[in-house]
């Protein structure tokens, strides 16, 4: 039976299944066997909600601020870490090298190769898969982690749990760019370029837009 106790629903058993429950000698199991089964779907209900919120950021991400900010978000909410103050370079660098955060301060330098090379060749939600993999990654440097595998172990297990194993994002840190792209060993280069471009607003609210 159903009544209202504060304009909530409340739920009263009947007596046949208060009786059941009270003459089962095993009723506390059942009930919380029911219970940690309610618990699991919620816990499944919730896992996919995220999920499909994170998938959906991936698709709409329109420049390096909102990337970045998605990145930092997915750090925060897996490990509990954050800061601010950083800044983006772009510049070309040698084709094995994705980007790199200097020790000690405060820039991420990307390489603008790969980068090009990625968003000319692929869709845009594999694109923004790809750049908020890198953010990922060296944003979790920032932090003075300077073991490349452990950031690795890290950078998955984030974008594991928020997007889901068959994520194209999941993916790229799973198995690294270099094997996820066969386009990238189409161009091979072990140069760095001497002109590099700051991307303005990084960082920060205001758009600076990827195209």
């Amino acid at each position: 039976m159903m009544i209202l106790r504060n304009n909530m629903p409340v739920y009263i058993p009947s007596k046949d299944n208060y009786a059941k429950f009270s003459n089962d000698d095993n009723s506390d199991g059942k009930i919380d066997s029911i219970i940690g089964e309610k618990s699991s779907q919620k816990m499944i209900t919730d896992q996919q909600q995220r999920q499909k919120y994170y998938r959906d950021k991936i698709l709409q991400l329109a420049d390096f601020n909102e990337a970045f900010e998605l990145a930092k978000n997915a750090v925060e909410v897996k490990f509990n870490m954050h800061r601010a103050g950083l800044a983006l370079v772009l510049q070309g660098m040698p084709t094995n090298l994705g980007a790199y955060h200097v020790l000690g301060s405060n820039l991420i330098i990307m390489n603008r190769r790969i980068l090009n090379i990625v968003k000319n060749y692929k869709t845009k939600e594999e694109y923004n898969s790809y750049l908020f993999n890198i953010l990922i990654h060296e944003y979790l440097h920032s932090f003075g982690i300077v073991d490349e595998v452990e950031v690795r172990k890290m950078t998955y297990t984030i974008v594991s749990s928020l997007l889901g194993e068959d994520h194209f994002a999941t993916k790229i840190a799973r198995y690294q760019p270099w094997n996820v792209f066969p386009e990238l060993n189409l161009v091979s280069s072990n140069t760095f370029e001497q002109n590099f471009e700051i991307i303005k607003n990084f960082d920060k609210t205001t758009q600076y837009y990827i195209g």
